[in-house]
């Protein structure tokens, strides 16, 4: 199962803690801290967002998300996040792709927070993905 985890750069230890507990279950996780990392080669960069928004590198870290949201089997939201995440979870729910969330105080979101399943530990989360997995195996 492929899985693309949306979430603010706040979260990166939680993103990857995520990332290592779902590769152990055999999953595939694209992380855009990851790729950032990779391409970059440090996590402590300082830059001028807006510039690097509109540059080349930016516009490539753009696809690289949209297609991860859009393109996995599956989209697992840590909140509370920015409008970039949700912007992600948006794109996965209107290309058909389940979204699961952990839950957490000071999310903002409103009514769309429907688009998700909502979990309230990460091992119920993991519990979820379990049996999404088992699902999509028998289907």
């Amino acid at each position: 199962m492929k899985i693309y985890i949306s979430a603010s750069w706040k979260h990166q230890h939680a993103v990857e803690m995520l990332t290592e507990k779902l590769r152990n279950l055999g999953c595939e996780v694209i992380s855009f801290v990851e790729k950032a990392v990779s391409d970059e080669g440090r996590t402590d960069l300082q830059f001028d967002l807006t510039t690097w928004i509109w540059s080349d590198d930016g516009y490539k870290k753009f696809l690289y998300d949209i297609d991860g949201a859009m393109n996995s089997d599956l989209v697992i939201y840590i909140g509370p996040s920015g409008l970039d995440a949700w912007a992600e979870v948006g794109a996965a729910f209107g290309s058909g792709v389940p979204i699961f969330a952990l839950e957490a105080k000071g999310e903002t979101v409103g009514l769309m927070r429907r688009m998700v399943r909502w979990f309230d530990s990460v091992e119920l989360l993991l519990l979820g993905v379990i049996g999404l997995a088992k699902e999509m195996e028998s289907s």
